[in-house]
């Protein structure tokens, strides 16, 4: 288990989490991140920095944005990272960090805005909180109620939901 005292680096990339409807333009654009405010709101004792690397649907980010991501990983100083990130791209993202040793990485995203009051961003953020302090070294996602290692996962769009890779009968 983390000791209290240890920080944890949050990286923001955009996806829905951060995404914010605009009425004059009917869509959805990635805003400004709001996890250190979700942070606030749920009363986060332990010590923790944000850092936005992008802001962009995950469907936007491209490699040289994931090389970015890698990166930041990577040369941080914390051992502990989240990463919120879009959704559709997230276990292509989990690929580029597999190389990185002795970090316990967690990404995490919506299905909904974290600025909609029924979302789930509050509660996957919470999860990927857990997550990083319980979990060894190693890439993870937690959405949706559920842990998987990054390499054991996919996201079944028709389900709406992440769904082991190989699922046991």
């Amino acid at each position: 288990m983390l000791p209290p005292e240890t920080p944890i680096l949050i990286l923001t990339t955009g996806g829905t989490i951060d995404k914010i409807y605009f009425d004059a333009l009917s869509d959805y654009q990635v805003g400004e991140t709001v996890m250190a405010k979700l942070l606030e709101i749920a009363r986060v004792k332990r010590p923790f920095r944000v850092e936005e690397v992008a802001r962009k649907d995950s469907l936007d980010l491209d490699d040289a944005d994931r090389a970015r991501i890698r990166d930041r990983v990577a040369a941080a100083p914390e051992k502990h990272v989240i990463i919120t990130h879009g959704t559709d791209t997230m276990t292509e993202t989990a690929k580029w960090l597999r190389a990185i040793p002795g970090k316990t990485v967690v990404l995490v995203g919506a299905l909904a805005p974290a600025r909609f009051g029924e979302s789930d961003a509050s509660f996957n953020l919470g999860m990927a909180f857990a997550t990083v302090q319980m979990s060894p070294p190693g890439i993870y996602i937690t959405m949706s109620g559920s842990v998987f290692r990054a390499d054991e996962v996919v996201k079944d769009r028709e389900k709406g939901a992440f769904v082991p890779l190989n699922p046991k009968g």
